[in-house]
């Protein structure tokens, strides 16, 4: 009876993946069929904060370590392919444009492994300094850092032109994948699929892959050793968890992912600038694990995209709302976004500490 018994649950999993793989491949057409390509973008950039949010999650989920400049090694990624696949170089360094008078078109997979090993180090550089700092000491740090990080890319425009200041960096190359640029159509047998639906299903295979490592890594002992620290760190000290490799271990892998994601956004945006790298996204992806679950991966992906699609659709339907009320648009839709985003946080450490989707022996904690 046992055997049928778990028989019956794997079949009922099979049809569960099933189901849901169906879904995820329809998800683009029947968004787009009814919003429009626009939709089709949020659901985009959603999967670009999906592993943004795994990658933070490593940090502060399972080591227990307050990071807010983790916006910093998303910077690290998106510069170091903008400076790899656009024509900046060559344009401000003689010397580069003698080396490649085509251009440099660095190819995207190169650049993911370079930006996963740049924004490694950059995570280890922080995580060195901060091995003994806990608590609100680790959080301005560490928010120090991201601030740095952004200034220096904001006036390294001078006296030797590296970021372009403010003004960004512009024509950098798409997306390409075995010879197929995923910013046009392609036609296969027949039917074209859109670019931001074949983004979409690359994005979205990226971020399970990420998602997949997080799983393999809570559950290995290098992930048991990042919980033990987190729960007690001179326990675990005790026990012989060497904490100061396991910390950098933490920050590094969590910045990686980061370094990925900011590949993605400047071959995805064809442009990048300090702007997009301030504190308030630093604050939106650390909402985005907080209110998801912090240490549970399921909970960590659905609150990504609770917040990434919650703040367009606030901004769709919040003027004419105001509009049809009271005859005119009263309070700014970015106003009101930013008090609902503190107001559900509010309601979420009330009510629910351990975020939305809470991990089951967390539950079992609470009602014991």
């Amino acid at each position: 009876m046992l055997k049928a018994y778990s028989q019956f649950f794997s079949i009922r999993n099979q049809q569960f993946w099933l189901i849901s793989a169906v879904a995820l491949l329809l998800l683009p057409w029947l968004v787009g069929a009814t919003g429009g390509n626009y939709w089709v973008r949020v659901l985009d950039f959603a999967l670009l904060y999906v592993v943004l949010a795994l990658g933070l999650n490593v940090v502060i989920g399972f080591a227990g370590l307050l990071d807010l400049g983790y916006i910093a090694f998303y910077a690290v990624g998106a510069y170091s392919y903008a400076l790899l696949a656009s024509p900046h170089l060559t344009t401000h360094f003689p010397a580069i444009a003698n080396a490649f008078p085509a251009g440099i078109h660095f190819p995207l997979w190169g650049a993911l492994i370079i930006s996963f090993g740049l924004a490694a180090v950059f995570g280890v550089l922080l995580g060195f300094p901060t091995l003994k700092l806990r608590g609100d000491y680790l959080a301005i740090v560490t928010l120090g850092f991201g601030e740095i990080i952004r200034i220096f890319l904001n006036n390294l425009d001078r006296p030797i032109n590296f970021t372009n200041g403010p003004k960004g960096i512009g024509n950098i190359d798409p997306i390409q994948l075995f010879g197929l640029n995923l910013s046009k159509p392609i036609s296969i047998l027949g039917m074209q699929i859109p670019s931001l639906y074949l983004l979409f299903y690359f994005f979205l295979i990226l971020a399970l892959l990420i998602a997949l490592v997080c799983t393999r890594l809570e559950y290995s002992r290098i992930g048991r050793a990042w919980i033990a620290i987190r729960e007690d760190e001179i326990a675990a000290e005790a026990m012989g968890i060497n904490t100061r490799n396991m910390k950098l271990l933490a920050f590094a892998i969590g910045a990686s992912f980061a370094g990925a994601a900011g590949v993605l956004f400047a071959a995805f945006q064809g442009f990048v600038s300090p702007e997009s790298f301030t504190l308030w996204e630093s604050i939106v992806v650390l909402a985005m694990v907080v209110l998801g679950g912090m240490g549970h991966i399921p909970g960590v992906i659905l609150g990504a995209i609770l917040l990434a699609i919650f703040p367009e659709l606030l901004r769709t339907i919040a003027a004419p709302v105001q509009q049809f009320l009271f005859g005119s648009v009263i309070v700014d839709v970015e106003i009101i976004r930013q008090l609902l985003y503190g107001l559900a946080l509010i309601l979420i450490m009330l009510y629910r500490p351990n975020g939305i989707w809470q991990k089951p022996e967390q539950l079992k904690q609470r009602a014991s």
